[in-house]
């Protein structure tokens, strides 16, 4: 078994579940009622993904506007399964129209469907015409996303309004992004005194704040304002690095989609209008978010899947050790880290009062991060969803 807190591998382990909790961790012998051997695997606690989006599927372009909110909700169900298969046993499902995320949450709650614990957002706040506001259509429609709001009256009511419809998180937009029409990564878009506002709010109501924000000046402001995560930080600088240090802001890199987008964009057919975008950003990103890293901003793992299949997860990880970290360190980033960014005490380790969400691989993953693409032992709740 991997401590992660410590960077220990302890052999001839047991751990003792009930009621879908960790009781008692040790090595010897151990009565149970029902025991499951694992004797050349190495155990985890499950990991975390702190940067998803279970209801979508890659469709890039205007074939997103053939999509309803009710298939969306029914893809959620899918890609709930394959991301608790692929070893995930939580994640922070960071913007979904119609709060399908939200319904999607409650439905794997209630035993409904199989899938990982949600920490969902709901829509995302948007400026009017940013990104993560529907920019495809023309005038004539007059439409607008679910969290399109502008000035602080206006963020303040969305916030409380998201609240309302369930949300765990709040994400905000905080610069343009890639993959959206007319806008540009490299600008901020909600100002400092709106994100200020949607700050307090949400944290006056317990909830934390993840900003998507690729350009430096909407990183630096997102990061004054008090946000807890910075998601992408594509063009990060030593300001915005020095900003998010003293505020003990977390970035969450999500760096193997750009792999993924080299080997797949023309099989794919991105649009030219994102394909253009995707290029300049993910050439810089690399370098920029590494920097980052060893300045030592804190990381936690995500991925963004949903711009590539879900189930992928896991390749995140050797991106992370190409970018300077260890093995244990980019371990880390999915468990304890990420615990830490969600505020959520009982996952992100294999410890007693702990829920008993653990994975297992075939070797350790210490000395190959890539074995966690394979888990052989997925259980969540002291439930197995899969073993080989």
């Amino acid at each position: 078994m991997l401590d992660v807190k410590t960077g220990n591998t302890l052999n001839d382990v047991w751990v003792v579940i009930e009621d879908g909790k960790i009781v008692r961790v040790g090595t010897g012998a151990e009565a149970a009622a029902n025991i499951i051997e694992l004797p050349h695997a190495t155990l985890l606690p499950g990991l975390i993904d702190a940067h998803t989006h279970l209801t979508f599927d890659p469709n890039f372009g205007y074939q997103e506007l053939g999509v309803s909110v009710p298939k969306e909700a029914l893809i959620g169900a899918k890609n709930a399964r394959v991301t608790l298969e692929a070893g995930f046993t939580t994640v922070r499902n960071v913007g979904a129209r119609g709060f399908t995320d939200v319904a999607l949450r409650d439905a794997i709650n209630e035993g409904m469907v199989p899938g990982p614990r949600i920490i969902a957002s709901g829509p995302a706040l948007s400026i009017t015409g940013g990104h993560c506001d529907q920019n495809l259509l023309p005038y004539e429609w007059h439409a607008a996303s679910d969290g399109a709001a502008d000035g602080i009256e206006g963020v303040q009511h969305k916030v409380r309004e998201i609240i309302k419809y369930g949300a765990d998180v709040i994400k905000i937009c905080a610069t343009g992004g890639v993959l959206s029409k007319g806008d540009d990564p490299r600008a901020s878009q909600y100002t400092l005194e709106e994100m200020k506002a949607i700050v307090t709010d949400a944290h006056r109501l317990g909830r934390k704040v993840a900003a998507h924000a690729h350009g430096a000046q909407g990183i630096a402001w997102a990061a004054e304002a008090g946000v807890d995560s910075i998601e992408h930080g594509s063009y990060i600088d030593d300001a915005a690095i020095k900003i998010m240090k003293e505020h003990g802001t977390y970035l969450v890199p999500t760096q193997y989609l750009a792999d993924w987008m080299k080997e797949n964009a023309a099989r794919i057919g991105l649009p030219a209008m994102y394909a253009e975008k995707m290029k300049t950003t993910t050439t810089v990103s690399r370098q920029n978010v590494t920097k980052a890293i060893h300045a030592g901003v804190k990381v936690a793992f995500g991925t963004d899947a949903a711009v590539y299949p879900h189930g992928l997860n896991a390749h995140e990880f050797a991106v992370y050790v190409q970018m300077g970290m260890t093995p244990l360190q980019a371990i880390q980033s999915a468990t304890v880290n990420a615990a830490d960014l969600l505020g959520w005490k009982l996952i992100g380790s294999i410890e007693p009062g702990n829920f008993a969400d653990i994975i297992a691989v075939a070797g350790d993953p210490t000395k190959d991060v890539t074995l966690l693409q394979n888990p052989v032992f997925v259980m969540k709740g002291g439930v197995v969803y899969k073993q080989k």
